[in-house]
């Protein structure tokens, strides 16, 4: 058998064995990836302060992030306290980066257009600190899904 033909048949071998497991794999330049992540982080002594024009602004600030850093935002929604997010991640960009970014930026600018939230007592803090992060490999993607679910059946003012 020659090298080319058993490329051939590596390769189908391999679509074979990605075709089975019935996940969509992303590929780099030199890798092929499934990184999913459960994410999740809350505002500052959990006030219900992600309501309206600020949660728009929120999520929209948190879109940008993502498509900026190649992230895809598998399910996410907005409650009042807090941000739940399922993220496909590429291997070249660590969560915590995501996340910080993501905080960051979202905090300074909501600061700097809603001057009623940099005024209140909270210490030029928007989000609470630390965040929640989890693969599906400790949970399965059918329970990320279905808590992420949960939230738009019963919003508590979620927002998708």
């Amino acid at each position: 058998m020659s090298l080319a033909s058993k490329k051939r048949a590596a390769a189908g071998s391999k679509a074979h064995f990605l075709e089975a497991k019935d996940m969509q794999y992303n590929a780099g330049k030199y890798c092929v990836f499934y990184h999913r992540y459960n994410i999740f982080w809350s505002t500052k002594y959990r006030y219900n302060v992600l309501i309206g024009a600020l949660r728009v602004r929120v999520r929209h600030i948190c879109r940008q992030v993502c498509a900026e850093n190649e992230v895809d935002i598998l399910r996410g929604v907005l409650s009042s306290d807090h941000v739940p997010m399922f993220v496909s991640v590429p291997p070249k960009f660590a969560i915590s980066d995501l996340v910080r970014r993501m905080k960051a930026r979202s905090s300074y600018q909501v600061q700097r257009e809603f001057p009623a939230i940099r005024k209140s007592d909270w210490g030029c803090r928007f989000w609470g600190r630390g965040y929640f992060s989890t693969t599906n490999v400790a949970i399965t993607e059918d329970i990320v899904l279905q808590d992420v679910e949960q939230h738009i059946a019963d919003p508590t003012g979620a927002s998708r």
